[in-house]
């Protein structure tokens, strides 16, 4: 049996290398040239990034049971936990990484300002991994919010009444702020269906596209000098 399945993998690379050359592909990345200077403060972004894909696998596994309405969200997250095979440590991995994504994202962000990673001709890469660190800030509140317990439904009533404060200084924008943020006058299940469209669909999507670009440049320019 062992035999088989080894030739019909020599197989499968050779016909998957004939066509795509995923060997010359594999050859180019890990003959890149690495500066001297690098140390281990220079590994937040890859840890950043190995946390954002431990987000992506369990947030895609929590998606097949949770359910987005202010009736059965919070007793669907129930089910995930007590009664899911798996779901507790799914659930957890997905909290806990998404706390490792915060915390190192500032690291690097911190690392990168200190090191003078910033300036030019990197101006680009700095742009996209600030925005991308502004992203991360919007997963957690979006995501906070989603289990729809007593603590993520006043969370979610106090952070998107934060925009009305606008008003002080642009009469009816804040209004309108908290109004296009909760779908309406008040939190509603209009609210957690924006959340939950948000968290699962628009900020991953907008992660992917910009976590091709900051990486294309880094692969252009090199990693920034000490």
């Amino acid at each position: 049996v062992w035999t088989k399945s080894l030739l019909f993998m020599g197989f499968l690379y050779d016909w998957c290398e004939e066509r795509f050359e995923f060997q010359a592909i594999a050859d180019d990345i890990l003959a890149k040239f690495v500066p001297a200077h690098v140390n281990i403060f220079y590994c937040f972004g890859g840890i950043v990034l190995t946390s954002f894909l431990f987000q992506v696998a369990t947030g895609f596994a929590l998606t097949i049971y949770y359910r987005p309405t202010v009736v059965e969200a919070y007793s669907s997250v129930q089910v995930i936990l007590l009664q899911t095979s798996l779901g507790w440590l799914i659930r957890s991995v997905h909290r806990w990484s998404s706390a490792a994504m915060a915390l190192f994202i500032i690291l690097h962000v911190a690392r990168v300002y200190f090191t003078g990673g910033f300036k030019k001709p990197r101006e680009v890469t700095w742009i996209s991994g600030l925005v991308l660190a502004l992203i991360t800030l919007v997963f957690g509140v979006t995501g906070y919010s989603l289990p729809w317990d007593k603590v993520a439904y006043w969370a979610c009533k106090i952070v998107t009444s934060i925009p009305e404060a606008l008003d002080s200084l642009f009469p009816g924008i804040g209004k309108f702020l908290v109004s296009a943020l909760r779908g309406g006058v008040s939190v509603s299940q209009y609210t957690l269906t924006r959340l939950y469209s948000v968290h699962t669909f628009f900020l991953p999507l907008s992660t992917l596209v910009l976590l091709l670009v900051h990486f294309l440049i880094i692969r252009k320019q090199g990693i920034s000098g000490p």
